[in-house]
């Protein structure tokens, strides 16, 4: 398992990179609320105007869904942040200029193998779950997206020798205080 390369002059969003929790990040679902009205946003998604500077042309429609308010949340979870979403390289060109985040560590997803397919068909595995486990390497790890299950944080249970959270966040709401405090929360317990 690899992440695509990032301009290591850069500061790591958490610091020193081997003593920090690595923070794998969904955009869509977590980032981008979506899946219709929500108790949180009962009238409609409330959209943001691009950052400063930065065109909108031809963008994703969707990236207006994106609150900027949350990068320097997600900056300052003392994680080490990591994509972790189908946007692959377009998430580090797209949203986090939108969130005011520098390149981030991108996963790259390997090619799924018919033994990976039946596994997930037999378990209800998220596809995601195994690399991810595999890049942490036993190291501490979060991971927001909206498709966790049960499966995949037994699986991880089983599988994983460090600390992880598998934070499910709702689609319709996107990442919310609640899902800040679980996330500081876990951050803070050693």
């Amino acid at each position: 398992m690899r992440t695509s390369p990032r301009d290591d002059s850069s500061p790591s969003p958490g610091g020193n990179p081997s003593s920090s929790p690595l923070l794998f990040l969904d955009v869509d679902g977590p980032l981008i609320p979506f899946g219709g009205p929500s108790t949180r946003h009962p009238g409609g998604y409330p959209t943001y105007l691009p950052p400063t500077g930065r065109p909108d042309d031809g963008m994703n429609p969707l990236l207006a869904r994106i609150d900027p308010g949350l990068g320097p949340r997600l900056a300052a979870t003392g994680c080490e942040l990591v994509w972790a979403t189908t946007w692959m390289d377009d998430a580090n060109a797209y949203v986090a200029p939108w969130l005011g985040l520098p390149d981030l560590p991108v996963v790259l997803w390997p090619d799924e193998t018919d033994e990976d397919v039946a596994e997930r068909e037999r378990t209800g595995l998220h596809w995601k779950t195994r690399p991810l486990v595999a890049l942490a390497a036993g190291r501490p790890f979060a991971w927001v997206d909206d498709e966790i299950t049960g499966a995949d944080r037994a699986w991880v249970a089983a599988h994983h020798p460090g600390r992880a959270l598998l934070q499910r966040v709702d689609p319709r709401d996107g990442l919310t205080d609640a899902d800040f405090e679980t996330l500081a929360e876990w951050v803070d317990t050693p």
